[in-house]
């Protein structure tokens, strides 16, 4: 393996365009061989297994590279956050409750009107009723939903929907 050091460090400097990735190129690729040695078949072109370790590890760096961001200094990862997605799980999971609180009907027009973006329409025409009944059961389950949610409703549409009893 020593004899092809030479025209692999030239063939991976030709990748890299820097000696110093070049250097680590040869490295990586003689380690590789070596960890692998089993899977090298006796009797084929040793230069052109070599050769094709090193492309093969060039090109797994490149796609590795790609996807990261140099940031030496780390002003790049000091300026990254993300929110807490604890409450986002809260809210998610008492919306699904309250949603399977609703009368079937009604969960059923809600998701297809406010979730899925159907027109009232569309949904009539699948539910297989008329369009005033959708925006009924829509609106019905909006009050309901701001209701379980404890969410602010005006004092009569609260007291409609309680007195409608659905």
């Amino acid at each position: 393996m020593a004899g092809f050091l030479p025209s692999l460090r030239a063939f991976a400097f030709s990748l890299s365009r820097n000696s110093a990735d070049a250097d680590d190129l040869v490295q990586e690729t003689l380690t590789k061989a070596w960890a692998h040695r089993e899977r090298f078949e006796p009797g084929s072109n040793l230069r052109a297994w070599l050769f094709t370790i090193l492309r093969n590890s060039w090109y797994t760096g490149a796609a590795k590279r790609r996807r990261e961001v140099a940031d030496e200094e780390g002003r790049y990862a000091a300026g990254l956050t993300a929110e807490a997605s604890q409450e986002w799980t809260a809210e998610l999971t008492s919306l699904q409750a309250a949603l399977n609180a609703l009368p079937p009907e009604h969960r059923e027009a809600i998701v297809m009107v406010g979730a899925v973006g159907l027109s009232y329409q569309e949904a009539a025409d699948i539910s297989g009723c008329a369009v005033g009944t959708i925006k009924s059961r829509v609106n019905r389950a909006r009050h309901r939903l701001a209701i379980l949610l404890d969410m602010e409703v005006p004092l009569d549409a609260v007291q409609n929907v309680i007195d409608e009893g659905s």
